[in-house]
């Protein structure tokens, strides 16, 4: 993966920051959220995606529907059964660094940050 933001040649006249910006769009749903978390293990059927998320099986069907049609996850046909994997490694990560950052918000020490090498110090602590 390109790190460095220069390398890649992205920039503010990058052809493809509109479509990025749908991609968040796409990914803005707590319920897509849950399942790009849970198909980062592997593939699921829509009933063990649905009992995972905690929502009914029509609504996680629906959900990805705009999952596959935003190329997120794809779906295999194995006989009856249909399963749901992502297409690769990018909305993992995506959703991965907006958990992280929810961490920041919510906690002073994030979780992330706490099985680090070294002390972690909250703000504001005094040493």
């Amino acid at each position: 993966m390109c790190e460095d933001v220069k390398a890649c040649g992205l920039d503010v006249e990058w052809q493809y920051v509109d479509q990025a910006a749908e991609v968040f769009s796409l990914l803005s749903d707590p319920t897509r959220i849950r399942i790009i978390l849970a198909l980062r293990g592997g593939e699921l059927t829509v009933g063990e995606l649905a009992e995972r998320v905690g929502k009914s099986p029509t609504a996680v069907s629906q959900h990805l529907a705009k999952l596959r049609w935003g190329k997120v996850v794809r779906a295999r046909q194995d006989g009856a059964r249909v399963f749901y994997g992502l297409i690769d490694e990018h909305a993992r990560e995506l959703v991965a660094q907006a958990v992280f950052q929810a961490e920041h918000v919510v906690d002073d020490v994030p979780r992330h940050h706490r099985g680090q090498i070294g002390p972690v110090v909250s703000p504001g602590a005094s040493g």
